[in-house]
């Protein structure tokens, strides 16, 4: 069972009525903290929703790191985790986190069953949140509620500083996701569906 079963899976299975839907944005490596940490499937429509896959062939030392990473940014986690990681996964992972097991299934194939539901995370880091953002979208953001004023020409961690600042959680997480459903200039490595 390698990586990309497991991805193809997951769009197959649980996915499904996410790949439908006109409104709902999927993407795979969805970069967060300005790069410095990557989420292998994003769902965004009224949540940002991360699946982190660890086929069979994965190992779990970046798990750890990727537990604090997407702790501050994502709306839901959800682990789908081969069998033979179950166990540890299943102790590192925060209880908010949801968890699907990958199992090796007829024909060749992957069958994943959920263990856990997701719940909304307790502590989104606003500032890691507004990271999410390119610059210009974050100063599009400010200019909208006129309050760019003294960060035009700063560099990108004022503006963002400025948007934690001005703007309340609940609608800084609307408009990260109204952006990223709007963004035009994906990487073009990232699909998009």
């Amino acid at each position: 069972m390698r990586d990309r079963d497991v991805r193809r899976a997951l769009r197959a299975q649980a996915l499904r009525i996410h790949l439908a839907d006109p409104e709902t944005l999927v993407l795979d490596e969805l970069g967060l903290l300005n790069g410095n940490a990557r989420i292998d499937v994003a769902v965004v429509n009224g949540v940002v929703h991360g699946f982190e896959l660890k086929s069979a062939n994965d190992t779990l030392a970046r798990l750890p790191a990727q537990i604090a990473a997407y702790g501050a940014v994502l709306d839901y986690v959800t682990l789908v985790v081969a069998e033979n990681h179950f166990g540890v996964a299943a102790e590192l992972v925060p209880s908010w986190w949801g968890l699907i097991v990958a199992r090796d299934g007829a024909e060749g194939g992957v069958e994943l069953t959920e263990v856990r539901a997701p719940e909304m995370n307790p502590s989104i880091d606003p500032a890691s949140l507004a990271r999410l953002l390119w610059r210009d979208e974050a100063l599009d953001e400010l200019e909208q509620r006129g309050v760019a004023e003294g960060v035009r020409s700063k560099p990108r961690r004022e503006v963002y500083a400025r948007l934690t600042e001005t703007i309340p959680l609940q609608d800084l997480r609307a408009a990260v996701r109204k952006r990223l459903k709007q963004r035009a200039g994906w990487r073009a490595a990232l699909p998009r569906t």
